[in-house]
């Protein structure tokens, strides 16, 4: 950006002369760009400076983040012409380029572009950053790959196979191309690196990309050449021993990771297949990440003393609800930890089984032999059980039975697919369980959600939210009195995200004997809600709108996790 947009910012009271100045000088020290420093800095985010500039100018502004760029377009500019000129071209109608610059004032770099490609140079408007973000994402792969593996040593990294079906020929086919082995040690090691929770590697018509989910969010990660797309995903699937020649029906399978010190880690695999090759996703189970400690996972202590009450109950059933991906299996898993004595025997029955656990038996579901939950609930019973969990009710058959045991004498742990702890009561009572049966063998519903941390090395005042937004949000007027909500500015602890950690959200409800009365009555989700919070239930709005007072989170995580009440 040159230097007469600067004066035209202070002209226009966007920015102040002590900024220009302080982003001058920035920008004289770190050899950056003026632009690029005006929006690091703060004082203006890049659409407001892009929109400022394509308003001066009268060209067009873009988004380049979100944009696709045709391969063939890149080949017309060298990386180099477009690194040195901060332009990136976009796209190609007729004799005419499209090409996004920061500064379309200067008109010499344009011409350069024009005089190299024998095209008519069309400017639009994007931001320095943006425009840096799409050279990164697509220009040089290849060479950016090379340079990103050139310092990655994978020396002290194995994969851990059984010994009784390793496979001569596939070792020796791994071997053969040491690049594409080197480069899926790298995505799975950054993965782990960045804490990511799962690895997504899709395959398109044109792009080839790697996704990694990272506190509940999906990031881009990389963009490998398209023709290693076969090499990348056959290497996944020995690593985690699958048919490599089958690619029309989906698999499951696992990879075990030596990282060396004797750190392990365990990836669950499953591969789709989809239009334009199989997209394989890859979760993560960090046991040395496994929170186990009930009283630093999110609840509140009037919620976490019901909990526990509970589950230490002598017969019952415990159920914990709530989507994919929200933190369920920990939960189960801090209570089983709690619950696990020498006196005690439990039993539990997971697809697939995350964490193994010392002291508990962990039984592996395999539908395709016949051994699914009510099978394997059937024999629990004939194994003298105390506790018995079970990884999800599924059906009425599986449900009939968990009821039934928890009816004479056992702990019963289980998950469930619903949005909330009321509606849970109508899901069992869909499935075929009597009302009867639920009233009498339900202790406790638990449903949660994950929501993210706020970094808390850029945390600072969020001066968009006001006082109107947190009263629309669900908070009183005495609770706003003085409260400031916060965020996170974005920096390099949290990636410029802003968040780091997720904590999780509950909302706890014990079936008292009126909850009982409604269920028996055929009350519907919606009374049995009103019923629940008259009871002292802290429904998950109002756990997360306290996770924002404690300046946990952001208001905008509180919507994006919970319903208003």
């Amino acid at each position: 950006m040159n230097e007469r947009i600067g004066e035209l910012l202070v002209r226009e009271n966007l920015l102040s002369a002590d900024q220009l100045s302080k982003a001058r000088a920035e920008a004289v020290s770190k050899g950056g760009r003026l632009g690029a420093q005006i929006t690091e800095l703060g004082f203006l985010d890049e659409g407001e400076l892009t929109g400022f500039v394509a308003k001066q100018y009268g060209v067009p502004s873009i988004e380049l983040d979100e944009f696709e760029i045709d391969p063939g377009v890149l080949d017309l500019i060298p990386y180099e012409v477009s690194q040195k000129h901060n332009v990136m071209p976009v796209n190609r109608a007729g004799s005419t380029l499209i090409v996004a610059t920061s500064d379309p004032s200067n008109i010499s770099a344009l011409d350069d572009l024009k005089f190299l490609t024998g095209y008519n140079i069309q400017a639009v408007v994007a931001s320095e950053a943006a425009i840096r973000r799409a050279l990164d994402r697509h220009y040089g792969q290849d060479d950016l790959l090379e340079e990103v593996m050139a310092g990655f040593d994978d020396a002290g990294m194995d994969f851990i196979t059984d010994e009784d079906d390793f496979d001569p020929a596939l070792a020796t086919n791994e071997a053969e191309d040491a690049p594409v082995v080197k480069l899926v040690n790298l995505i799975l090691s950054d993965a782990i690196q960045k804490t990511a929770s799962d690895i997504h590697v899709e395959p398109y018509e044109k792009v080839f990309r790697v996704r990694y989910r990272i506190d509940g969010v999906l990031y881009e990660v990389m963009k490998p050449p398209i023709k290693l797309r076969n090499a990348i995903i056959s290497r996944i699937k020995i690593m985690s021993e699958l048919d490599i020649a089958e690619r029309r029906l989906p698999q499951d399978g696992r990879i075990k990771l030596k990282l060396g010190r004797g750190r392990e880690m365990d990836f669950r695999v499953s591969v789709l297949p989809t239009l334009f090759g199989e997209k394989i996703v890859l979760r993560l189970l960090d046991k040395s990440n496994l929170q186990l400690d009930m009283t630093k996972l999110g609840f509140e202590v009037s919620q976490l003393d019901d909990f526990k009450k509970n589950i230490h109950q002598p017969f019952g059933m415990v159920l914990v609800t709530g989507p994919t991906g929200s933190g369920k299996t920990t939960t189960l898993y801090s209570a089983l930890t709690e619950l696990n004595k020498i006196s005690e025997n439990l039993s539990t029955a997971e697809d697939p089984v995350e964490f193994n656990l010392s002291g508990i038996n962990q039984v592996q579901m395999h539908e395709d032999i016949g051994l699914n939950f009510a099978t394997a609930l059937r024999s629990f019973l004939r194994q003298d059980p105390d506790i018995i969990m079970v990884g999800e009710v599924r059906d009425f058959e599986t449900a009939e039975i968990a009821v039934k045991a928890a009816l004479t004498g056992h702990m019963v742990l289980s998950t469930l697919h619903t949005n909330d702890a009321p509606s849970t009561v109508n899901r069992l009572l869909n499935m075929g369980v009597e009302p009867f049966l639920v009233a009498s063998a339900v202790n406790c519903i638990v449903a949660q959600r994950l929501a993210r941390r706020i970094c808390p090395e850029c945390i600072e005042v969020d001066e968009e939210i006001s006082a109107e937004d947190l009263i629309a949000a669900g908070l009183s007027e005495s609770e706003c009195q003085g409260f400031v909500a916060k965020h996170g500015k974005g920096c390099s602890n949290c990636s410029d995200t802003g968040y780091k950690g997720r904590i999780a959200i509950y909302e706890v409800m014990s079936m008292t004997e009126e909850l009982k009365e409604f269920v028996l009555n055929g009350a519907s989700a919606a009374e049995i809600k009103r019923e629940a919070i008259r009871s002292g239930m802290m429904t998950l709005r109002r756990s997360a709108l306290n996770k924002l007072l404690e300046e946990t989170t952001t208001l905008s995580e509180v919507f994006r996790v919970s319903a208003s009440d």
